[in-house]
């Protein structure tokens, strides 16, 4: 099987789109979106640890650099990111699977965040913030070039202000 063109990439933050959602939701090995459920959104919204987040223009800037740094440094092609207060989404081709790649962008832009909000130090770092993404997201293989074109399209220029 030939290498997808790129991957889209997409995740939210943590406690931002929770199961049972009204606008709905992806259940794990489930197939379509899943109908509002509010007594498991309100379960869901019970067993969180800590505050959803909700990134500020200062946050989406410093992840969207991290990004862009380390698809650069990993020599992946960047065709569009955009971090939105919610949830972020990127088009790359990678010579990764598309997992093991939001995975290391994930992880990467958490530990900006976390240096970001001063948990810098090992102490600081153990007693900050542990969550700033949902696990997961959805990894979407980009096999045509018009589904390229609509990803990098959409991604760059029709998630809003």
């Amino acid at each position: 099987m030939a290498a997808p063109l790129a991957y889209h990439l997409i995740w939210t933050t943590y406690g931002t789109w929770l199961p049972g959602d009204a606008r709905g939701w992806i259940k794990s090995g489930v197939l379509g979106i899943q109908p509002p459920d509010p007594l498991l959104e309100q379960h869901a919204r019970e067993m969180m640890v800590e505050p959803e987040v909700h990134l500020t223009l200062e946050q989406r800037a410093a992840v969207d650099q991290t990004i862009r740094k380390h698809s650069n440094i990993r020599k992946w092609i960047l065709h569009a990111v955009n971090v939105r207060s919610n949830h972020v989404h990127v088009v790359v081709t990678c010579a990764c699977d598309g997992e093991k790649a939001r995975d290391e962008l994930k992880l990467w832009g958490s530990r900006r965040l976390s240096d970001l909000a001063g948990f810098t130090a090992p102490v600081a770092r153990k007693a900050g913030r542990r969550r700033w993404w949902t696990e997961g997201g959805d990894v979407n293989a980009i096999d045509e070039p018009r589904y390229f074109e609509n990803a990098v399209e959409y991604v760059t220029n029709l998630q809003g202000d």
